[in-house]
Order: structure tokens, then C-alpha cells, then sequence
């Protein structure tokens, strides 16, 4: 019994030890639906969570819909119950592999190619962007940005404001991700 013990505790251990896992929970994901010379409509969501594993490269990233915050409140307002429906889509994640991911040439800057699914308003869609990382002082930051469709993932726009939104939407993400 003694023996089962300190084995289980020495694998539990060497798991810790091992565990190349960083994360943060107030990663920045930004949104920009603007049209030239009209309205502003962007955003900015300061809660986003995201995962990096080192060893293998994994990249998970979750955003809360209704955290996404405007400079007009009716403008929020319109975003979460009429274009989003947060209540019935809380939240918009990605899923991914950064290719031939490297943990070693972190401490300068490097661009890997981020492949994935990106799930927003209920719909998923596989994409493939850039990714820039850099370490320093055991922290990784992780950014990237990409643009995604309305259409895509059936969020509809009234034809009343249409005009108003861009067709792409561009949307920046920056992680500042250190150990749990």
C-alpha cells in the first residue's frame, strides 16, 4: 500500500513538473465593424481566457459575448439581443494548433501559423491565421488578428442599418499568458 502511494504521488509530481501549460483570464480580444466616414461600431472585451500548451503547441481561447463592451451602451444593447443573441450564444471560442510551434525560439519574437475552429453565434468554421509570440520573464504574449464575415456565422444585419457595418469584420487578439 505504502509502494501505491508514493508511486501515485511521484506520478503526480513529475506531471506537475512537466505541465508546460500558460494561461491568463483577462486576454483583450478587440472587434472593428466600422464603415469610412460613419459610425463607429467596435469594441472591447478585457476578460478573455486563453490556454497555451508548450509541449504541444494547443491553443484554446474563450470570450464571453456579453463582455464585449462599446463606448455607447445602446449600441451594447443592440449587440448582445439583436446581432449576437448572447443569451442564447454566451460565448465565442477557438480551438487550435500553432504549427511547427517551437517553445525553444520563444525568447524573440517569432510568426507561427495558427490553424483552427473558431465558434461564434453558434457556428463553427475552421480558419488559418498568424500568430506572433514572444517570451520574456517566463510570460508568453501571444497576439494575432483576422477578419470573419457576419454571413458566416448567421448573424443577421437589418437591411435598415446595413450599410452601416463593414462586410469585414476585423477582430485583434493579445494574450499576456503566464503559469496557472
Amino acid at each position: 500500500m505504502k509502494k501505491i502511494l508514493i508511486v501515485a504521488l511521484l506520478l503526480m509530481g513529475t506531471q506537475a513538473m512537466f505541465s508546460q501549460k500558460l494561461m491568463t483570464r483577462n486576454g483583450v480580444i478587440k472587434f472593428d465593424a466600422s464603415m469610412p466616414d460613419l459610425v463607429e461600431i467596435a469594441a472591447t472585451n478585457n476578460g478573455a481566457s486563453c490556454i497555451l500548451d508548450k509541449a504541444t503547441g494547443d491553443f484554446v481561447a474563450l470570450g464571453l459575448v456579453k463582455s464585449f463592451k462599446f463606448k455607447s451602451p445602446l449600441m451594447e444593447e443592440h449587440f448582445n439581443e439583436n446581432y449576437m443573441e448572447s443569451s442564447k450564444f454566451p460565448k465565442a471560442t477557438f480551438k487550435g494548433k500553432i504549427l511547427n510551434f517551437n517553445a525553444a525560439q520563444l525568447s524573440s519574437k517569432a510568426n507561427y501559423d495558427l490553424e483552427g475552429e473558431l465558434t461564434i453565434h453558434g457556428v463553427t468554421k475552421k480558419i488559418k491565421t498568424k500568430i506572433a509570440l514572444v517570451e520574456k520573464a517566463g510570460r508568453v504574449s501571444a497576439s494575432s488578428n483576422f477578419t470573419v464575415k457576419c454571413k458566416d456565422y448567421n448573424i443577421e444585419i437589418p437591411s435598415l442599418v446595413k450599410e452601416k457595418f463593414a462586410e469585414n469584420i476585423k477582430i485583434w487578439v493579445d494574450f499576456d499568458l503566464g503559469e496557472k
